[in-house]
């Protein structure tokens, strides 16, 4: 693949604000195992397992921003896609990444945290950043989509909440456990953030069996193999 003729592609092409290592958080050690499978050695990145959940995410990233200067800091890892937004074994990569039960509930339904005037639950994705990072996997011939990404502590088992979700954030196309702790740990550091997750399930109704971890870990290292060469 051309990846200059890729970043020469998309106007205004990401570039890092300073030359610095790149920090890549994951939840857990096989999702961390296929990132470094993807560098395949490669040098001037980072990449830790973090534990599950937000507020892991957001402890261990501060931690890691405290210790090393950092152009760029990555949430990967698998998670379930919205049907009909992105299937089993394709990639979405994070326009906006939002902790979509951060809020309280009333009984009209759910009250976020803008709507309680207690602050933001979304974090912005740097456009050109999202641009590059989406037209090279596509360009790569990866399935590919692009579009919110919830973060929840709670994963969702049922059709019911699932639907209140993507009614809730039109366009969602993804949920995990750890986007916006890591995004606010770098937002809060001023250091530019990005979330790639590999689709295993849908989002739905619970059900183990049709899980594809094997099939998404797969598509993390495909898709981290890729990027390493037009991140840096």
């Amino acid at each position: 693949m051309n990846t200059q003729g890729v970043q020469n592609s998309v106007k205004g092409a990401y570039k890092p604000r300073i030359e610095q290592r790149i920090l890549i958080m994951t939840a857990v050690p096989a999702e961390r195992d296929a990132v470094l499978r993807g560098l395949g050695g490669e040098t001037g990145f980072d990449v830790l397992a973090a534990g599950v959940g937000p507020v892991a995410a957001a402890v261990q990233t501060a931690k890691a921003l405290a210790r090393a200067k950092y152009s760029l800091v990555i949430s990967a890892g698998i998670g379930g896609g919205f049907p009909g937004k992105a299937e089993v074994g394709s990639l979405v990569v994070a326009s906006e990444i939002i902790a979509a039960d951060l809020g309280a509930e009333t009984q009209e339904g759910f009250c976020s945290l803008e709507q309680l005037g207690f602050g933001s639950s979304r974090v912005p994705v740097d456009e050109d950043l999202l641009n590059l990072v989406y037209e090279t996997l596509l360009g790569s011939k990866l399935p590919v989509n692009t579009g919110p990404v919830l973060t929840i502590s709670t994963v969702t088992g049922t059709a019911e909440k699932a639907r209140e979700l993507a009614g809730r954030v039109p366009g969602a196309a993804a949920e995990a456990m750890e986007g916006y702790g890591v995004a606010l740990a770098a937002q809060d550091s001023g250091v530019e953030v990005l979330e790639l997750r590999a689709i295993s399930n849908l989002v739905g109704p619970r059900d183990r069996s049709a899980w594809r971890i094997k099939e998404a870990l797969e598509a993390l290292e495909a898709a981290t193999s890729i990027l390493v060469r037009v991140l840096k």
